[in-house]
């Protein structure tokens, strides 16, 4: 149910989309395969980005070693922060500098996956740090040219950042989330083991599960292609499109995946197949929302992570308060569809029952309703915060939170309903508690 209707073309709007897409290898056993790959890039001398926990874990082992195998000089970089900020970020981009590498590997989540984006890009193209970072927080300027190669290895079923080409950090002079985002940022290459997430904690599956969900819903339900201005030329057409008839396929199948097994992968670590196929759905999501974008629970998500006080969840680091993406993502995303219905009911009906809502009967009016209840089931189910207001915020917070939000512009534009300062604190309001 892709509703070719939605892509109606407007008067000045576009009639072209894009697809860019990382070159993918899936399946148990690909790490293995990773010197290989590297060599097959024409690397000679390769840095390897991880953090402090996957260093002391069997995956770099296998990596370092069919590296080795390869006859390929790698350095490792162990100190990839969970959750990155524009300090980390900085840290690991003085260390590519000084190693003079021609290609770098990544394997950990989408905080490692992003650290070393950012790593290549100022290695490669130096610059101070606000040249590149999404306006208006940074000056938002384009990449110069491209980067060199980068193998993503993800080891979460989350992010999808081995598939596209943004990196997400703590801005921690402004207190909120923002990014980098261009083609040129997409990895080369993604080669993803499912085995990989088969010792994650329960709570890390959960919240990393609902932000391939978001992905997907808010891809699915994002300003159509054919709704933004037609641009000057092909080289600006934006990487965050607006949905398309291709980012619907991987969403539709990612929200159909995610329904089916990701309540199973949280409550079950040894369900290989329920892990095995949340890790698909957030290659098909990461695929999907690359090529589209995503809009109000991420916009808002970034000053829930950005701002958040003494929470700190269950199987992450316990040295500061955290609130991980996926996590902050989520306590918005009911409010947040109960706002966009109006705009596309159809698109919030279908993914309800993607989801598992069994609901049939339900007209446009109730769509969003259908919807934020369907991920309040899940969210229960995975024993998620209720809300905001389970990771340490109350009603005076939001004027706050709202600032940080309403700065997420390219974010925010790619709602299919127009959003205002006004709108922001009427959804956190509502996204306080569910039950």
């Amino acid at each position: 149910m892709s509703c070719c209707h939605y892509y109606q073309f407007t008067e000045h709007g576009d009639t072209v989309f894009s697809v860019d897409i990382s070159a993918i290898k899936f399946g148990p056993g690909a790490l293995q395969e990773v010197g290989e790959d590297a060599r097959d890039l024409g690397l000679k001398r390769v840095a390897v980005f991880t953090d402090p926990i996957l260093a002391k874990l069997p995956y770099l082992q296998t990596v370092s070693a069919s590296l080795l195998q390869a006859g390929v000089d790698a350095e490792v970089y162990s100190q990839a922060r969970v959750e990155p900020t524009d300090k980390s970020f900085q840290d690991a981009c003085r260390f590519a500098v000084e190693g003079k590498f021609d290609g770098f590997i990544s394997l950990g989540g989408g905080s490692v996956i992003d650290t070393c984006k950012a790593a290549n890009l100022y290695s490669t193209w130096p610059a101070s740090f606000e040249t590149y970072v999404n306006a208006p927080l940074g000056a938002g300027q384009p990449v110069p040219g491209a980067l060199k190669p980068h193998i993503a290895c993800p080891t979460t079923s989350g992010t999808g950042s081995e598939c596209t080409g943004i990196a997400v950090f703590d801005y921690l002079e402004m207190k909120v989330k923002t990014g980098i985002a261009s083609r040129a940022l997409r990895p080369t290459r993604a080669v993803i083991d499912p085995t990989c997430t088969y010792t994650l904690p329960a709570n890390v599956v959960a919240a990393s599960g609902f932000d391939v969900l978001s992905h997907a819903i808010e891809s699915y339900t994002a300003m159509p292609f054919s709704q933004r201005n037609k641009p000057a030329s092909p080289a600006v057409r934006p990487m965050s499109q607006g949905a398309n008839p291709y980012s619907d396929l991987g969403c539709e199948k990612a929200l159909e995946l995610t329904g089916r097994y990701l309540v199973r992968a949280v409550q079950d670590a040894n369900d290989h197949q329920a892990r095995d196929q949340m890790m698909f759905a957030a290659t098909l999501a990461g695929i999907a929302f690359g090529n589209s974008g995503v809009h109000i629970p991420h916009g808002m998500a970034y000053s829930v992570a950005g701002l958040v006080r003494d929470f700190q969840p269950a199987g992450y680091p316990d040295d500061e308060p955290i609130c991980p993406h996926g996590m902050s993502v989520i306590v918005n995303a009911p409010a947040a569809f109960r706002f966009t219905a109006s705009a596309c009911p159809e698109r919030h009906r279908h993914g309800a029952r993607l989801l598992g809502s069994d609901e049939m009967d339900v007209d446009d009016h109730e769509s969003g309703n259908l919807l934020a209840g369907q991920l309040i089931s899940m969210m229960k189910a995975t024993d998620m915060p209720n809300g905001i207001g389970g990771v340490g915020y109350e009603e005076r917070d939001i004027p706050h939170l709202v600032e940080g939000a309403y700065a997420q512009k390219r974010l925010l534009q790619q709602s299919p309903r127009s959003i205002g300062q006004d709108d922001l604190a009427v959804i956190y309001e509502d996204a306080v508690r569910y039950w």
